[in-house]
């Protein structure tokens, strides 16, 4: 096969690709697209429990990446796992389920799992920080010598979710008694809804500028490229098509040409459709905004 990403500007862009018929699977979506990275889910995202990995299952996996090129890879955890509860029988319930995807990811050798932090259900900001850290530091404590990095993604800002700000993330890591196995995942859609107006280059450098001061450039290990149906600081997860929505295309220009986080993989998780012609225009448009070196 050939990449069709492959030795041109835009390297480590990609898309979120369907596991339907097997985790390998994702992998030729993506190459079929043209994608550089791919993220999966390691299982069903709405069930708590997956079938277990087999020897077919991982040596499908490495055979898809010799045969379409495409190395990087992560996973999202399922939507499912709230490491912020303070119900301590949800919590434990939590730690279990997301201790199964990080056995799963290290088993296939992925780099990391993005994760929402979580939601803090009305015990208030401090106590889910803490709540989560100390979950993060359980997984952990379970996975001593793995290689698999726990991810955390920003939030839009419903609700009681965690993580809606830099400092909210920075809390996270730095209450953290093994920062070395963590990391953060920048949702475009997410920031903008939280209040980030990252839409003109002083915008956007202020917002980044915190990120550096707070979580730290080296910790930011992915992003999510999404445009936004609402708009600045509605705190409402609805993500669009690139340069469809209320970011348009300004901030992925700044983003993809921001020297910080040329190496960091970018995925899409832009509306999907039956036809892959949306992740098709999506990454053109997206590779089309970076400037020739």
């Amino acid at each position: 096969m050939t990449r069709r990403g492959a030795g041109r500007p835009g390297n480590f862009i990609g898309a979120h690709m369907s596991i339907a018929g097997g985790l390998h699977r994702a992998l030729e979506r993506g190459h079929a697209v043209g994608c550089d990275v791919v993220q999966i889910f390691l299982k069903n995202q709405m069930q708590w429990k997956g079938k277990p990995l087999g020897e077919a299952d991982v040596r499908l996996w490495k055979q898809a990446q010799r045969a379409t090129g495409v190395r990087t890879a992560f996973a999202h955890a399922t939507y499912l796992i709230n490491l912020g509860t303070p119900v301590d029988a949800e919590w434990r319930h939590a730690i279990a389920a997301f201790h199964d995807e990080l056995e799963r990811a290290e088993t296939i050798g992925l780099p990391f799992v993005v994760i929402h932090p979580g939601s803090h259900k009305g015990s208030g900001i401090d106590a889910g920080i803490a709540r989560v850290a100390a979950a993060l530091d359980a997984l952990v404590g379970r996975t001593p010598g793995y290689r698999v990095r726990i991810v955390l993604e920003n939030t839009a800002g419903a609700g009681d979710t965690i993580g809606r700000t830099f400092g909210e993330l920075a809390a996270l890591l730095d209450r953290s008694a093994h920062p070395e196995r963590l990391g953060v995942c920048l949702d475009t859609c997410h920031l903008f809804a939280a209040g980030y107006d990252i839409r003109t280059p002083v915008g956007y450098e202020r917002a980044m500028g915190e990120c550096a001061a707070t979580v730290g450039v080296r910790n930011v290990r992915a992003f999510h490229l999404n445009d936004a149906r609402a708009g600045l600081g509605s705190a409402l997860d609805r993500h669009q098509h690139i340069g469809q929505g209320q970011l348009g295309l300004r901030p992925f220009r700044l983003l993809l040409n921001d020297p910080r986080w040329r190496r960091v993989p970018k995925a899409l998780e832009t509306p999907k459709e039956p036809d892959p012609a949306a992740d098709i225009a999506n990454l053109r448009t997206l590779r089309g905004l970076i400037a020739t070196r």
